[in-house]
């Protein structure tokens, strides 16, 4: 009875664990412990598979893997003039094999990298970096307090370009973007704080560690970048489109807002709007991808969430407005006013902390600071649990195919005639103005309206998105190249009488200028498409030919009397 019953009992064990398993979202989960040299991979059996071993910097804060299993972390670089939580000064690149690849060093006694970062899908990274500013541009921006220095947020974007190198290619200042309602003299005064969200008030809460940034995602189908902050309690979206200028400016960019704030959420009472705050000390803000229930959700770590002893994962849906920013009622807190979703139960981490989402329903769930790492299932029950062994501020899974296979290249549009097109792949799929665009599943796509486009394609094992830069479209743009391709010029070279075949196009007015060598217009006439030359000399001029006063088309001309 005794054999029986205990094969009974390992068989019923036996199928819970399978069942449990079979619920699992499959992949291997990557975690890096805070200041050590080490990162692991883990099975959904809880087997460690890989470990990265005599790295040579401690991890500063986060950890990603890139495809082919390129490890990118933050690590520790010693700085004097900047301290606090998740400093970092660095980020190294490692191959699977443990070799290191790259180590970018930014740290100096003006700026500092600390806490996230994200890879990009160019294959630049995205840092959070802190800046110092003196009580003298403290006064100057319109601030009250008195501090010895002060370190706003930066976000650059760095592009490899050695072993130890790199170039920043874009950068963002939140010093670019403030409001203040105690000093008319100064150049970003405004009477009302509420009526100016997409700007921060530098007299709230104001101290030197101000912002304390601490997680960053980046959207390729929107082109937009959040980020979250510990000490003000709030998750702001910014425009990436921008070009660096006009990050420092309230216009350009998709958006045509510049680096202005398109949303913001959490805590209304930062820019001066009724309603209740939300978020308690945030970590990781991020997007849900697509492909996952809940897709385009914004989510983020609310370490007192619940109470000061138990955090939740909160989830909001911005009101997008299919134009690349988000509807506000003036002199209001942006919507919704309060979460859509939370899950809560797993435990409390008073600092750090990340979650994950998966197309099962399923989350990952980091709890950093209590040291463990759940898997929870759709109804938020624990299904697995990882112990690292000290605090891991952030935990992913990836799947073998992602870690076995390189990253594909970054699919570009070019124009066809009447049609975008892209590099062949596996898959495709279009979308308009951050918009999924239904049905619009192949190499080409004709477009109706103008606008921003992007294709995502999928790599040749099928286990990598690649999405495309934002393609700016004009129908105008693109019926007036379409007429030009048409138009021809005959014969040529000429003894002088050239004739224009506009193929059927009926302009209202036509106009001709003919340009020497030099660039000046040596011939002019209008609405005839029978131009006589032989009055110059022979050589070569360039004619343009504009239909109905838009933009001309150019057209070699040799004459040859």
């Amino acid at each position: 009875m005794n054999k029986l019953f205990t094969k009974t009992i390992l068989l019923l064990s036996i199928c819970i664990t399978s069942i449990l398993q079979a619920q699992q979202w499959n992949g291997l989960t990557l975690y890096s412990v805070q200041n050590s040299t080490t990162a692991q991979l883990v099975d959904t059996a809880n087997t460690t598979v890989k470990t990265w071993t005599g790295l040579t910097t401690g991890t500063g804060y986060s950890s990603y893997l890139m495809p082919g299993g390129i490890l990118v972390r933050s690590v520790k670089v010693n700085n004097t003039t900047f301290n606090g939580g998740g400093a970092c000064g660095g980020i190294q690149k490692h191959d699977y094999a443990g070799n290191l690849l790259w180590n970018f060093t930014y740290s100096s006694s003006t700026y500092y990298s600390h806490h996230d970062h994200c890879p990009l899908p160019n294959g630049n990274v995205l840092m959070i970096a802190y800046e110092s500013k003196t009580q003298t541009e403290l006064t100057a921006a319109g601030g009250t307090v008195t501090l010895a220095s002060i370190w706003p947020e930066k976000i650059i974007e760095v592009q490899p370009t050695g072993a130890t190198t790199g170039n920043i290619v874009w950068e963002w200042h939140v010093w670019d973007h403030l409001v203040q309602n105690v000093n008319s003299s100064k150049a970003n005064y405004q009477t009302s704080i509420v009526n100016h969200p997409e700007l921060l008030n530098i007299n709230y809460a104001t101290q030197k560690d101000w912002m304390h940034m601490n997680g960053i995602d980046y959207n390729p189908i929107l082109d937009q970048i959040v980020v979250s902050s510990h000490n003000l309690c709030e998750w702001y979206v910014i425009d990436h489109s921008t070009t660096t200028a006009q990050a420092a400016s309230h216009s350009g960019g998709n958006s045509g807002k510049g680096g202005d704030f398109l949303y913001r959420w959490g805590n209304p009472q930062v820019y001066q709007a009724t309603g209740t705050k939300i978020l308690n000390v945030t970590h990781d803000a991020h997007w849900i991808p697509e492909g996952h229930p809940n897709a385009g959700r914004l989510v983020g770590f609310n370490n007192q969430g619940v109470s000061t002893s138990q955090s939740s994962i909160d989830q909001v849906m911005p009101p997008y407005d299919g134009n690349y920013n988000y509807t506000i009622t003036p002199g209001s807190a942006y919507a919704p006013s309060t979460y859509l979703q939370r899950n809560s139960g797993f435990g409390y981490s008073s600092n750090e902390g990340s979650s994950e989402q998966y197309p099962n329903g399923n989350q990952l769930v980091c709890v950093a600071i209590a040291g463990k790492i759940y898997e929870l299932n759709p109804a938020g029950t624990p299904i697995f649990t990882i112990t690292p062994g000290g605090t891991s501020s952030q935990a992913h899974r990836y799947s073998t195919c992602y870690i076995n296979n390189a990253a594909p290249a970054q699919p570009t549009i070019t124009t066809s005639g009447s049609d975008l097109t892209t590099a062949s792949a596996t898959t495709y799929q279009w979308y308009y103005n951050g918009v999924l665009i239904n049905g619009a599943t192949s190499q080409n796509y004709t477009p109706t309206q103008s606008g921003i486009y992007v294709v995502r394609t999928t790599d040749a094992n099928g286990c990598v998105y690649a999405y495309s830069q934002g393609y700016a479209y004009s129908i105008a743009t693109a019926i007036e190249e379409l007429e030009g391709k048409h138009i021809s010029i005959y014969p040529n070279p000429s003894s002088g009488i050239i004739d224009i075949d506009l193929n059927y196009t009926n302009p209202d007015k036509l106009m001709v200028r003919v340009y020497d060598a030099f660039g000046k217009e040596v011939f002019q006439v209008e609405n005839t498409s029978r131009v006589d030359l032989t009055q110059l000399a022979n050589g070569v001029y360039t004619m343009s030919i504009a239909l109905d006063n838009k933009k001309p088309f150019y057209k070699k001309v040799v004459l040859t009397n």
